[in-house]
């Protein structure tokens, strides 16, 4: 990577520090990072899931009815969820299972 682009990778990595979006860890399972060229000359941050996703055991679930939803969520407190990873393939059953657990 050139120096301008390690730079720029820095300046990504601390905003998304800030923002909470990412934390500092160590762990055997990571993804290459690289950042993209947009048309206007700024770079964009990029995560290559393709191998992660080979190893990733799918699961599936199927979307509730959002009345049946509604009726559980009656009186229940409030969650804010601050990421969701879209670029893995079970992203969105991980999702639905924990709603379910929530819920």
């Amino acid at each position: 990577m050139a120096l301008d682009e390690l730079k720029e990778l820095k300046v990504k990595l601390q905003e998304l520090l800030d923002r909470g979006f990412i934390l500092s860890k160590v762990s055997p399972w990571g993804a290459p990072v690289f950042l993209v060229k947009n048309k206007d000359r700024t770079f964009r941050l990029s995560i290559d899931c393709r191998k992660l996703n080979k190893v990733t055991i799918k699961n599936k679930y199927p979307l509730p009815k959002i009345d049946d939803l509604f009726d559980q969520i009656k009186g229940a407190n409030h969650y804010e969820f601050l990421v969701m990873s879209y670029g893995l393939i079970s992203a969105l059953a991980t999702f639905m299972d924990l709603m379910n657990k929530i819920f």
